[in-house]
C-alpha cells in the first residue's frame, strides 16, 4: 500500500481551456502534449473542461445517497448480465493486471448506469430516491460531451485527421460507476478496495475526491499517490486505446484504498467506441515487420471477454454459490 511521493510534474495537468475556446493553433499544441503523455505516463489531469462544479457535486452527493440506503433496497436494482444496476460489496475480483494474483474480492459496492437508448440497454433506477436518476444522466451527459469532444485530440496527437474517431465513436459503449469505498483501517495481503488493474477504456474521466485514495504505477513498478487537484478531472488511456495503437499509448495500472476514517466516494466515467467499431492497429502505429501485438475484436467482444474476468455473476467457470 505505501507509495512514494509523487513530484509536481509526474502527473501532468493539461489546459483544455485554450482548444475547447477554439483558438488557433490549439488543437495541435494541445495534442501534442497529450501524445507525449500517452506515450510516457498514461495519466494526466485536466483543467478548464467545461463541466460545472455544481454538477460534480451534486453527482458526489447522489452517490453517497445511493449508498447510504439499506442492502435491500440496493439489491432491488441488483446488477443484470448487461452491468447495470447495483453491484454489492465485494462482487468483483479484478484479474486485468496480474491474472496470477490470489486478490481478494474488492472492498467496494458500485451502481452502474449506461447510455439509455441504445438496444438492450434498460437502467435500473431505484425507486425511492427523487432527483437521484435526473442528476446522474445529466452528470453521464456532461461527461460523454466532454470525453467526444476530447476525440480530436486523441486523432492528431496519432497524425490522424481530427475527425477520424467521431463515426467509431458516436454511439459509445460507455458507463458510469457511482462507488463506495468503505473505511479500512488495514488492508490484509492481497486486498484493497480496488485491486491493481488497467481500465477497459477508450479513455477513463475521473472527477476528483476529497478523500484521497487513488494511487498510480510508474514504469519503474513502484507507486505514487495522486494528489487531489480542485476543479480537474484525471484521465488514463484504457486498454482499447493501447490495444488500438498497438501499445503505443500507455494503459497504466492503478490501485486505490480507503484509509480514512471517512467513506470515500468515485465517479468515474468510462467512455468506450461503439460496440460494432473494431479495435485493430491504427494507421501509422505498425511496427515494420512484426504482427499486431493484440488481435482485432469489436468492442462489443471486447467488453464481453473483460467483464467475465472481473465479475462473479458473469464468470463461467464459478459454481452457482459464487455467483
Amino acid at each position: 500500500m505505501a507509495a512514494t511521493p509523487v513530484t509536481p510534474s509526474e502527473i501532468p495537468v493539461l489546459d483544455l481551456g485554450p482548444f475547447l475556446a477554439w483558438e488557433e493553433g490549439a488543437l495541435e499544441r494541445t495534442a501534442a502534449e497529450l501524445r507525449h503523455i500517452c506515450e510516457t505516463i498514461g495519466f494526466l489531469y485536466i483543467a478548464n473542461h467545461g463541466v460545472p462544479r455544481a454538477l460534480v457535486d451534486a453527482t458526489f452527493a447522489e452517490a453517497a445517497r445511493f449508498h447510504a440506503q439499506p442492502v435491500e433496497a440496493k439489491l432491488a436494482v441488483k446488477v443484470d448480465a448487461q452491468m447495470q444496476g447495483y453491484l454489492p460489496m465485494r462482487g468483483s475480483t479484478t484479474r486485468t493486471f496480474d491474472p496470477k494474483a490470489d486478490n481478494k474480492p474488492n472492498e467496494n459496492e458500485a451502481f452502474f448506469v449506461k447510455r439509455e437508448g441504445m438496444p438492450g440497454i434498460a437502467n435500473r433506477w431505484p425507486e425511492d430516491l427523487p432527483g437521484f436518476r435526473e442528476t446522474t444522466l445529466r452528470y453521464y451527459t456532461a461527461l460523454e460531451f466532454l470525453a467526444r469532444r476530447m476525440l480530436p485530440l486523441y486523432a492528431r496527437a496519432l497524425g490522424l485527421p481530427a475527425n477520424y474517431f467521431d463515426a467509431k465513436c458516436d454511439e459509445p459503449l460507455s458507463s458510469l460507476r457511482l462507488s463506495h469505498y468503505p473505511p479500512v483501517a488495514a488492508y490484509a495481503e492481497n486486498e484493497f478496495g480496488i485491486a491493481p488493474h488497467t481500465d477497459s477504456t477508450f479513455i477513463t474521466l475521473l472527477a476528483q475526491n476529497e478523500i484521497p485514495g487513488l494511487q498510480i504505477r510508474r514504469q519503474d513498478g513502484s507507486w505514487m499517490d495522486a494528489p487531489v487537484i480542485e476543479d480537474t478531472f484525471i484521465v488514463n488511456t484504457g486498454d482499447v486505446l493501447n490495444r488500438w495503437t498497438n501499445g503505443r499509448f500507455l494503459s497504466t495500472p492503478h490501485r486505490a484504498f480507503n484509509t480514512s476514517a471517512r467513506p470515500r466516494y468515485a465517479i468515474p466515467y468510462f467512455f468506450h467506441p461503439n460496440a460494432e467499431t473494431l479495435i485493430d492497429c491504427l494507421p501509422g502505429c505498425e511496427v515494420a515487420g512484426e504482427a499486431p501485438r493484440f488481435p482485432a475484436m469489436t468492442m462489443a467482444e471486447y467488453m464481453a471477454w473483460f467483464r467475465g474476468r472481473n465479475y462473479a455473476h458473469l464468470r463461467k467457470d464459478l459454481p452457482a454459490a459464487a455467483q
